[in-house]
């Protein structure tokens, strides 16, 4: 399929019109602080062979506070659309309102080794964190078209060398990290990120999110408002049985902030994820786990999670945004999700994985075409 000539770029560079002030790398690291490890495993071809591959998979790793700063709580909250899915250490988030381990998203066949990584990771380099219980962040999407899947090739060394890795700065995305293997609304998706500047008592703050996009039918796909999807041709014919259900295959966003919210304001934002995705067409299938994490890295200190080793008695202070100013933080959850699925499927290549069962990119430039008519009516 003709990719075009905007072919590896983003939406936005693309010229699909997209409301919103970007950061200036359009990604979550624009949130100061956070950074971004990818393990993208693509190797072999041809027929499966349970552990040995083809392998398209991957992890990826997201650090609120960057490496120096695990172990140091940040306020957060989750939400879910559809519970096809898991993502571990949620009932905590929930619980006491704070994360304070690196966050990774894999296979879902990958997610103990994912969580194993962490904790080998911590209690490496962070001995003083590891002394009290880990139940760290882990979120999964199946690559199981396109992998192989059952064939543990994600494993915790390589996690726990990802999470030493990772980086502020641009984020590589498409199929890296553990959108590596992801299919999205028929073609192949993965990882996308995007954020937007909100501006608040005279202070310019970043709401920038992850997507890990793995779902939606082709015939759904809405780019800008115009419904593409159908106009597209269908996919080629696969062998019975072997693509998953239509609309299956989960997605997971995390959002971050520098903004500074109360765990509540961090659910409420959660629950505005599925608004930017509904924007990209999708209605939530029943067999699409659709899991959502926010945080916020501000109140730096203010928090602290309760174990028995933390003796002293004092009264802990946050600040935070006035809940009746929260609509413009919302707004910009709603234009990044968007942007960053988009961004998934535009900054991406044709893969063809396991039994030759094969994935084409977004046609970039048919898109492109049809979005500017279909606007211009």
């Amino acid at each position: 399929m003709a990719r075009g000539r905007w072919a590896g770029v983003g939406a936005r560079e693309a010229g699909v019109p997209l409301l919103g002030e970007p950061g200036p790398n359009n990604a979550i690291s624009d949130v100061p602080g956070v950074e971004v490890g990818l393990l993208t495993l693509i190797e072999g071809s041809g027929t499966l062979a349970v552990g040995s591959g083809p392998v398209r998979t991957g992890a990826t790793v997201i650090l609120p506070r960057g490496r120096a700063g695990v172990g140091s709580a940040c306020a957060a909250g989750t939400s879910v659309l559809n519970g096809n899915g898991e993502m571990t250490g949620a009932a905590f988030v929930e619980e006491a309102g704070l994360l304070d381990l690196p966050v990774v998203l894999t296979n879902s066949h990958a997610v103990g080794a994912a969580h194993r990584g962490v904790i080998d990771w911590v209690v490496a380099n962070v001995p003083e964190r590891a002394q009290r219980w880990m139940l760290p962040v882990v979120a999964e999407t199946y690559d199981g078209y396109l992998n192989d899947i059952n064939g543990a090739h994600v494993q915790p060394a390589a996690v726990a060398r990802t999470i030493q890795e990772a980086a502020g700065g641009p984020v590589a995305q498409g199929s890296v990290g553990g959108g590596t293997g992801m299919c999205c609304y028929g073609f192949k998706g993965g990882t996308g990120s995007a954020s937007r500047v909100v501006t608040f008592a005279g202070r310019g703050y970043v709401v920038g999110v992850l997507v890990q996009a793995n779902f939606g039918t082709r015939d759904e796909l809405v780019v800008a408002g115009v419904p593409v999807g159908r106009a597209l041709p269908d996919p080629p014919p696969a062998p019975e049985g072997a693509r998953p259900p239509a609309g299956a295959g989960s997605v997971i966003v995390v959002v971050a902030t520098d903004a500074p919210l109360l765990p509540g304001q961090c659910k409420a934002m959660s629950r505005r994820v599925p608004l930017g995705l509904a924007r990209t067409g999708t209605s939530g299938s029943h067999f699409s786990g659709d899991l959502f994490l926010t945080f916020s890295t501000a109140n730096e200190g203010a928090l602290h999670a309760g174990y028995p080793q933390d003796t002293r008695e004092c009264l802990d202070e946050m600040s935070f945004v006035p809940w009746s100013f929260m609509d413009r933080f919302f707004e910009a959850v709603v234009q990044a999700v968007e942007e960053a699925v988009l961004n998934a499927l535009f900054v991406n290549e044709d893969m063809t994985g396991r039994d030759g069962h094969a994935m084409s990119a977004l046609p970039v430039e048919r898109v492109i075409a049809m979005v500017r008519a279909g606007r211009s009516r």
